[in-house]
This record gives C-alpha cells, sequence and structure tokens, in this order.
C-alpha cells in the first residue's frame, strides 16, 4: 500500500505542475481574490499569469500529497443529504471517509434551515472545503424551496424569457444558493428534446426541464444560465452528457428503454454541451444512458465517451461527475464498488451516489484497485487534481 501511495502522489504532482492557464479557465471556474488583484497590478508589480498558475499548482500538488490516500480518494466522491436523514446521515462518509462533497436530495424546504445544514456538514471536512450541491433547476426539479428560495420557472418557460433576462434571474437564483450555503449547482440542462418526441421523453421532456426541442435554442439559454450562476458566485453544471433528450425510459427509475440509438461523435445536439463548456461550466455530468454508435456500454463507464469524446474531441479538462449511481436503477445490476472505479477508469472525477453506506464500499474498492493498478492510480491521482484544481478556483483549499 505504501508503494501505491507514492504512485499516486507523484502522479499528482507531475499531473498539478503541467495544468496550463487554458486547462484552468476550462475549468470554469471564477478567478480568487488573489488572481484577480495581480491582473491589475502595473506591470514593475504584477506577477505573470504563468507564474501564478505554477504556483497555484504547485501548492495544490503539496496539498494532494499530504493527503491520505483515503482522503485523497474521498474528494472524488459525493453523498446525498435528504431531511429524513439530517446532517448525521452523511457525517461518516465526510469525517471517515472524506467525502469530499455532499448534495442536498428530497425536497429541503427554508434557507435557514438549509444554512444551518450545510454549515453542520461542512464542519465535518478536515481537508479542503466541500463542494455542496443541489439540484436548482426549476420548474418540477427544485430541491431548495420555501422562505429565501424563489419559485424557479421551469426550463421550458425560463427559455421564454431571453438572455439577459434569464441570466438576470439566474444571478438572483444563485445569489440565494450562496447565501444558503451552496456553492454548488446541478443545472442547467443541456438535452435537447426534438419535438416529435416530447414528454413521451421520461427523464426530461415529461418534466418540461428542457430549454427548448433544437440545440440552437437549448444553447441560447444554457449559456445565460451558466453566465447568471457566475455572476452569483455559484459553480454551475452541463448535463446529461452527451444528452437524454431522445430516450423514453428514466435512468433514475428504470434500466430499459434507455438507449439513444442516433447520437453519434458529431451530433448536433452535442452543441449545447459545448457552449456550456465554452462558457465556463464548472462540471459536466454524465449520463447513466447508452449510445451504440459512439460506444459500447453505458456512458459513465464508457472511455470512448468521457474521454474521447467529452475530453478529447470538445475539449474539457475540468471536472466530470456522475448522476446518482447510488439508488438509480439503470445501474443497480453493477456491483457498487465498480460504479466508481468503472467511471474513474473511463476518465470521470467525482461519483455521486444518493446513499450514504455506499460511501465506505466505494472508498475500499477504489483504494484497492489503485494499489493493485498503476495505471488506474495514475488515474485516480488525474481526478484528484482536477477536483483539487477547482476547489481552489472556487476559493475552497488553502491554496486559493
Amino acid at each position: 500500500m505504501r508503494a501505491r501511495h507514492t504512485v499516486i502522489v507523484a502522479a499528482a504532482v507531475a499531473l498539478a505542475a503541467c495544468t496550463s492557464p487554458a486547462q484552468e479557465a476550462r475549468t470554469g471556474a471564477t478567478p480568487s481574490a488573489s488572481a484577480t488583484t495581480a491582473a491589475t497590478d502595473t506591470p514593475s508589480t504584477s506577477t505573470p499569469p504563468s507564474a501564478t498558475v505554477d504556483a497555484r499548482a504547485a501548492c495544490i500538488a503539496k496539498l494532494a500529497a499530504g493527503m491520505s490516500n483515503r482522503a485523497r480518494v474521498g474528494q472524488l466522491l459525493m453523498v446525498g443529504l435528504e431531511p429524513a436523514s439530517g446532517a448525521p446521515g452523511v457525517k461518516t462518509a465526510v469525517a471517515t471517509y472524506g467525502a469530499g462533497g455532499v448534495i442536498f436530495l428530497g425536497g429541503w424546504s427554508g434557507a435557514a434551515t438549509v444554512k444551518s445544514v450545510a454549515s453542520q456538514v461542512a464542519s465535518y471536512a478536515s481537508g479542503p472545503a466541500l463542494f455542496v450541491a443541489a439540484d436548482q433547476e426549476g420548474g418540477q426539479v427544485q430541491q431548495l424551496k420555501g422562505a429565501g428560495f424563489s419559485v424557479i420557472p421551469s426550463a421550458e418557460q425560463q427559455s421564454g424569457l431571453g438572455s439577459a433576462a434569464l441570466t438576470t434571474s439566474a444571478t438572483g437564483w444563485a445569489e440565494e444558493l450562496r447565501a444558503a450555503g451552496v456553492n454548488v449547482n446541478l443545472a442547467p440542462v443541456a438535452d435537447t428534446v426534438p419535438a416529435d418526441i416530447g414528454t413521451a421523453n421520461g427523464p426530461i421532456g415529461r418534466y418540461h426541464r428542457e430549454y427548448g426541442a433544437t440545440p440552437e435554442l437549448v444553447t441560447q439559454s444554457v449559456t445565460a444560465f451558466i453566465d447568471g450562476m457566475h455572476a452569483g458566485g455559484v459553480a454551475a453544471t452541463v448535463k446529461h452528457f452527451p444528452g437524454i433528450g431522445r430516450i423514453a425510459g428514466n435512468t433514475d427509475t428504470a434500466s430499459t428503454g434507455i438507449t439513444d440509438n442516433v447520437a453519434t461523435v458529431t451530433d448536433p445536439d452535442l452543441a449545447p454541451f459545448a457552449a456550456g463548456i465554452a462558457a465556463g461550466a464548472d462540471f459536466v455530468m454524465v449520463s447513466s444512458a447508452n449510445y451504440p454508435k459512439i460506444a459500447e456500454g453505458q456512458a459513465l463507464f464508457a472511455p470512448a465517451i468521457v474521454t474521447g469524446l467529452l475530453r478529447d474531441r470538445l475539449g474539457y479538462a475540468g471536472v466530470v461527475i456522475t448522476d446518482d449511481v447510488g439508488a438509480a436503477a439503470a445501474v443497480a445490476a453493477v456491483p457498487i464498488g465498480n460504479r466508481a472505479t468503472g467511471f474513474i477508469a473511463a476518465g470521470g472525477d467525482i461519483v455521486l451516489t444518493a446513499r450514504p453506506s455506499d460511501i465506505p464500499i466505494m472508498s475500499k474498492v477504489v483504494l484497492a484497485q489503485a494499489a493493485a493498478d498503476p495505471v488506474f492510480a495514475d488515474q485516480v491521482a488525474a481526478a484528484v487534481t482536477r477536483v483539487l484544481t477547482l476547489k481552489t478556483a472556487r476559493g475552497l483549499t488553502t491554496c486559493s
């Protein structure tokens, strides 16, 4: 185990040192105050941007090297937090296994309650601060409601606001999230639902979560929403790559009817995702559906999709996250630990599970595979570096 510890740390140091300004920009994060100050200094006292990036990368490498194997793997895990269980339901996941993120699920009422719970959970983290996330899309998918939160219209309705008005509204919604202790919104939805499918599309169209029936319409609203989230100080996520607008089944509740037999690597419906990446999306969420014309198997476990299509073809160097792989029916047949290792091996970073009980299993299996497989250990190190780089850019580490 000690030998593999060295491999993971060495890989993390090398990867952090190779982070370029362009790669940092593609994380979509808001620059830190120190970076902004450096950019506005006079030439005689300013720090060259490359030096700032190099110093930050060195700090991130040192931060990773100072963490235990379990703590590093924990940065790749996000756990669900539901009202019924409250903060104690994730205490072990965060305090013992180092889970680097939590997500509010199940519907929460009142900003004061959310802020209190977020603060309590944050206190469990002994390393970098947590990603605290919510699905705050609007319409039927708005996990945080009540006093302190606006009633957000559905994406279908948001698209009618126009880009400028949507950005303004999204800025306000982001400010509400931030005031409640939430720093990540798992939105906007970048899926296109063709008009001839409409509500027959189980995961998106049925709930009016789409911004439009053409990639052009979706693109306009996706970029406007991301701009608003960033203006309000919250990280944004485009989902569900490479698109679930054509499938009939909902991957949360079904393991059948989740195959898109049309999508290819040149699919026009990839345009909203590409635009979201260009707009600075902090996360890209990969779906659990199947795309046989692109790769064999489910998207989140397919290197051809996560690495080949998203990272190589679209040029995304930031953090990639799963949809729920805890309670979701689409992955029920896959052993819990393999859901994590399969995603990381495909090129992914953060594994999201609604079930806190999954975290110890995932941690143990990822650690075991990293100890046995140097290639996988390097993939873990790369993922940790990407996560810590984004956390640093969002002000969540000591390197910020």
